[in-house]
Parts: C-alpha cells; sequence; structure tokens
C-alpha cells in the first residue's frame, strides 16, 4: 500500500503554487509568439470582441501540450533550486531520505499531466486547431474595404492603388478617394478621385464593384490609336455616380477548403490512422496505375510468332553481335529518325513522370504529416517527464530559487529542445529524414541528458564545478597551476622543522640526481616513449614527499618561509614521461604522424619545464634550510 507521507505533500505544494505560475507566464509567451503569425489577419479587419474572444481561446487549449512541458522544467528547477537554496534538501537528505524519494509525489503528478497533455492533444486540441481555421478562412472572406487602411495607400487590389482618407465601418462607406489605375503602360494610366464610396465583393468572391460618388476620372487614350504621335490626348469625365468591376480574388477556395478536411493536426489518434490507411490505399491504387502504364508504354513487348523470337534470341547471344553495328548499318535518314523518335520518347517520359511525380510526391507528403501527427501527440506528452527530469536534478545541483538562473537554463534547454524538433520536423516532412527519426530527434538527444543530471545529482557530484574544469582545462592546454599558501590565524601543530630540513635536504639531492640521469635538455628517445616505456615513478614520490614538507611548514608563523613556500612550483608529474597510461594508445599516436609529432612536442615541453621546476626546488630548498639552520626558529 502507497503511503503518502507529510514531505510528498510539501513539496507537491511546492511544485504545486510554481507549476501555475509558470504554465499562464508560458502559455502567454507561446500565444503572443502564434498571435504574431497572424497578426495581419487580424488587424484592420474589423472583427467584432466575440471573434476575436473566440480566436484567443482556441489559440490557448491548442497552445497547452506546448505550455505544460516548459512549465514543468520551470516550475521543478524553482522548486528543488529553492530547497537546496533554504538547505532544505540537506536536511533532507540528512534524513535519510535519497532524492528519488523526494521525487516521488512530483513523478506522479508529471504522470498525470503526461495523460492531460495527451487527452489535450487527442480530443481538445483537435477541434481547437479546425475552429481557428474555420476563423482564418472566415476572416479571409470579410468584406474587402475592411483590410484598407486609412491615411496610405493600398495596392492589394489588382492594378490598383486605392488611398482613403476616413472609412465607415458600421456603413461599409469610404471618404476621400483617390484610386491610381494601371491598365496598361505607364501612358495609359487613369487616376480617379471621388469624394465617396463604397466597396462590395460579388458572391464568388472573384470581382469588386466599386460604387464611386461626385468624382472625376482622368485616363491617357491609347497611344496606338493616335499613330504613337508626340501629344497623347487624355479623356476627362465628371460623374455623380458611377459603378467599376475590378478583378479580386477573396483568398478563398477549393484548395483552402480542403486543407482543412486533410489537416493532420485537427484529427483524433483514431481518426489519423483511420485516413492514413485510406490515403495509402487510394495512393497505392494511382501508384498501381502508372505502373500498369509505364508497363503499357515504357516497358511494351509486342507479340511475336515463335519462329521470329528464336532468332531475336539467338542473334542477341551471338558474340558478334552489338547495337551499335546494327545502328551503322543504317542509312543517314534512318540514323535521324532513330534518334528523333528515341528523343522523343524520352522526352514524352520524361514529362509523364514530372508531372506524375508532383501528384506523389502530395500523396507521400500528406501521408507523412499524419505519421508525423500521431508520434507529436506521445512525444509531446513524454516530453513533459523528460523535462521534469532535466530541471528537478539541475535545481539540486544549482542550488539556486527565484527566476535568475533557473529561467537561464529553462530557456537555454527549450531553445535546444525547440530547435532540435523543428530541424527534426522539417527533414522528416520534407521526406529527408524518416518521420520516426524526425519526431524522436529531440527526446532522444534530452533523454540521455535528463538521465546524466540525475544520476550527478543523486550522488551529489559537482557538475557545475567551475574550479574543476578549469584545473582540467589547465592540465590539458599545459597551463600552470599557482600555488596560495597563508598564514593561518590558530595553529595546533607546530611544524618540525629539523625534520623538514632534513627532508628537504633528501629532496634536493634526489631532484639533483634524477636531472643529471636523465639529460632533461636533452629530447626524448621517441622509440622508448611511444614503444618500449619503462614506468617512471620517481617525479611522482618527489612530488609526495615535497608537498608533505610544505604541509607541514605551512603551520608557521614565519613570513619568510610562508612567501618562499609560495615560490614552489605544482609540478606535472606524468606529462613528461609518454603522452598516455595505455602502451597500445601511445603506439597508436605514434602511427598517426601529426598526433605523435604533437605529443613528442608537448612531452618535450614538459621535460624542459620539468627541468626549470626542479631548479627552483632546490633553489627554494636552500633558501628555506638556511632559515631553519639559522636558528631563529625553534
Amino acid at each position: 500500500m502507497i503511503r503518502i507521507k507529510k514531505l510528498d505533500i510539501f513539496i507537491a505544494k511546492q511544485f504545486g503554487l510554481l507549476f501555475v505560475g509558470t504554465f499562464f507566464i508560458c502559455q502567454f509567451v507561446l500565444m503572443m509568439q502564434f498571435l504574431w503569425r497572424y497578426v495581419e489577419e487580424l488587424i484592420g479587419k474589423g472583427l467584432s470582441m466575440e471573434i476575436m474572444a473566440k480566436f484567443f481561446w482556441y489559440m490557448a487549449l491548442m497552445l497547452v501540450p506546448q505550455a505544460l512541458p516548459l512549465a514543468i522544467l520551470l516550475s521543478s528547477l524553482i522548486t528543488f533550486g529553492n530547497l537546496g537554496e533554504s538547505s532544505e534538501l540537506t536536511a533532507i537528505k540528512a534524513a535519510g531520505i535519497s532524492l528519488m524519494q523526494a521525487f516521488r509525489s512530483l513523478i506522479v503528478i508529471t504522470l498525470i499531466i503526461c495523460g492531460i497533455s495527451f487527452v489535450f492533444q487527442n480530443n481538445i486540441g483537435p477541434e481547437a486547431n479546425n475552429r481557428i481555421g474555420q476563423l482564418l478562412l472566415s476572416m479571409k472572406q470579410k468584406s474587402p474595404e475592411l483590410e484598407i487602411p486609412e491615411g496610405i495607400f493600398y495596392d492589394g487590389i489588382p492594378n490598383c492603388n486605392l488611398y482613403v482618407q476616413h472609412k465607415d465601418l458600421k456603413t461599409g462607406k469610404l471618404y476621400g478617394i483617390m484610386i491610381y489605375r494601371m491598365t496598361g503602360s505607364y501612358e495609359d494610366q487613369a487616376i480617379i478621385l471621388a469624394d465617396s464610396g463604397m466597396l462590395q465583393a460579388t458572391a464568388e468572391k472573384k470581382h469588386l464593384i466599386l460604387t464611386l460618388w461626385s468624382g472625376e476620372w482622368f485616363e491617357n487614350m491609347q497611344n496606338d490609336a493616335f499613330g504613337n504621335s508626340a501629344a497623347v490626348p487624355y479623356r476627362r469625365e465628371t460623374f455623380t455616380g458611377k459603378k467599376i468591376v475590378l478583378d479580386f480574388d477573396g483568398g478563398f477556395n477549393l484548395a483552402d477548403a480542403s486543407a482543412l478536411s486533410n489537416d493532420a493536426r485537427g484529427k483524433s489518434l483514431a481518426r489519423i490512422y483511420r485516413d492514413k490507411d485510406s490515403l495509402e490505399q487510394s495512393y497505392d491504387s494511382v501508384g498501381r496505375q502508372y505502373y500498369a502504364d509505364a508497363r503499357l508504354s515504357l516497358y511494351f513487348i509486342p507479340h511475336i510468332n515463335r519462329r521470329d523470337s528464336m532468332l531475336a534470341v539467338k542473334a542477341g547471344q551471338a558474340k558478334d553481335f552489338s547495337i551499335d553495328s546494327v545502328f551503322s548499318k543504317l542509312t543517314v535518314q534512318q540514323k535521324q529518325q532513330v534518334l528523333s523518335e528515341a528523343m522523343s520518347k524520352v522526352q514524352g517520359a520524361v514529362s509523364d513522370l514530372d508531372f506524375k511525380s508532383m501528384f506523389t510526391e502530395d500523396g507521400d507528403r500528406l501521408i507523412r504529416l499524419h505519421e508525423m501527427e500521431a508520434i507529436s501527440k506521445f512525444s509531446v506528452a513524454l516530453s513533459c517527464l523528460i523535462f521534469f527530469f532535466i530541471g528537478a536534478p539541475l535545481g539540486v545541483i544549482i542550488r539556486k530559487g527565484g527566476l535568475g538562473i533557473p529561467v537561464i537554463i529553462s530557456v537555454l534547454v527549450f531553445i535546444v529542445y525547440y530547435i532540435l524538433d523543428n530541424s527534426g520536423s522539417k527533414m522528416a516532412r520534407s521526406g529527408i529524414w524518416t518521420v520516426w527519426f524526425g519526431k524522436g530527434l529531440a527526446p532522444a538527444v534530452l533523454a540521455p541528458l535528463a538521465v546524466f543530471f540525475t544520476y550527478k545529482a543523486s550522488n551529489d557530484s559537482a557538475v557545475f564545478n567551475l574550479d574543476l574544469y578549469r584545473d582540467r582545462l589547465f592540465k590539458l592546454l599545459g597551463l600552470r597551476l599557482k600555488r596560495h599558501v597563508f598564514g593561518k590565524e590558530v595553529i595546533i601543530d607546530e611544524p618540525t622543522y629539523e625534520e623538514d630540513a632534513k627532508r628537504l635536504c633528501t629532496v634536493s639531492k634526489e631532484i639533483a640526481d634524477y636531472s643529471a640521469y636523465h639529460r632533461l635538455k636533452r629530447p626524448p628517445d621517441p622509440i622508448k616513449v611511444f614503444f618500449i616505456y619503462r614506468p617512471d615513478h620517481e617525479v611522482e614520490r618527489i612530488s609526495e614527499e615535497l608537498e608533505a614538507v610544505i604541509a607541514d611548514l605551512s603551520n608557521t608563523r614565519d613570513v619568510y618561509i610562508l612567501n618562499e613556500l609560495n615560490n614552489y612550483p605544482v609540478l606535472s608529474v606524468k606529462a613528461h614521461t609518454r603522452p598516455f597510461e595505455r602502451r597500445w594508445l601511445n603506439m597508436l599516436s605514434a602511427l598517426v604522424l601529426p598526433l605523435g609529432i604533437f605529443f613528442y612536442c608537448r612531452m618535450w615541453r614538459f621535460r624542459l619545464r620539468l627541468l626549470h621546476d626542479l631548479k627552483t626546488i632546490g633553489l627554494t630548498n636552500s633558501k628555506i634550510i638556511n632559515r631553519i639552520e639559522a636558528g631563529s626558529l625553534k
């Protein structure tokens, strides 16, 4: 039996409050991004508040599945960042509760949210998508005068530039009208001025009827009618009322209507599979018909009698048979006729295949879109769980709450997810990648990242310890680390100066012997370094002995010795001996010539640096020994 503990309730409350707030923030951001795509469809249409409210409502319902993963990422990161910052997470671990036990309640909540996300995508989201599509089509069919702005020229009507000083949205009348009609060349344009007018669309939405009142019409006459003379007359007409028919496409056609029925985003999972089977069956029948046509046209085999067929087989199997020789026996006219017929057949076949490919490519694309939408319903719901196992462990590791660092990290993670998902969807939509690979790219990349962060957080690993990465980078690039020894305010154990002086004398003798024996000034022997390596741990032993003396002398109160201790270099104990620990890696790096040269020069550099460090150690040892033997220390 599962028991709900107070800790689970406490963490769930902390998460729930943050989740509600971050969800509405994420929803607002996504709605603004979506609204930016359709801002031109909404502005200047004269839409009522009821229509605008419906548009925003359906848009919010459609974007809920996209807002849930980002809200989970941000709220889980802030929740555990607050717990870590206030040391509550330390108290939880001190009580013997593991990190996964602390995650337990939120994992259940996240799974419930995954189910809610799937229900929204399968039931509510498709209906909202269809409603938005219908609203956008309705906006396209609104009266065209609503698109005309005030005070600037409008070129949305073909071959016309229309200027309106003022328009009345209630009556649909336009005032202060100026029209430039470009019916032909520059000389043939017409200018129309009118006090007022009204613009209405015909029933089929293919033409506009422009009714004008109290105006004048200025138009140049056609040049051809006057023999292309230099002086071109013009026509001026004053009217009290006039109607003009203009070509116009209201934007609604059968393609728009079919787009709603074929849009996979407006279908549930069951309907997607049903329509996908219908599409595959329909396009497979078309493909079979295309294959039958190709057999009759491109691969047609005429019926011949048995005697002629046997003769053709024998002629084809003959060793001296050659099509080129048969072609060369033809006359010039016959050759031209053969080539002409072959070229015409090839061109006809290419044109026919190009035309057929347009139809089959549309069918393949439509089927891929249905497959992508089916996979997307599961991948978006799964991303809620993935984002939780990224956000919660990161909050444990970073231990920073609030809206500072968590927001930055959440945005970075979401940008990576967005780029991967959009890139994969684009590749899958165009057929470059398979559908399952394109839609599964983002979860496949982020899932190992979630496992890594969860593992590091469970083991209290310092993933974001900048000092650790800095030290490793310094070692990789061969940069020197500086020693920092400071005086202590409270000293419990005094240094054993006489013993330390003896140990420093021994170290000085050992480093002198090591430098003389290995001849560090000379370049290393490549055979011994890469192929016949013998272990050399002498520098490691000397370094350990020296570090022990430095640790003991760091308890001194003498300022002179403290300053001298900081002069000791930090030795690189292995870099001068061989590139790698394993022998086969050394041999492989030597065989790969550019790498071998690089590692050889690197070892030589470290040998020279070690020689300089050993001299520095010997000089520093002498100064400290002289200070101790001076008798001023006890």
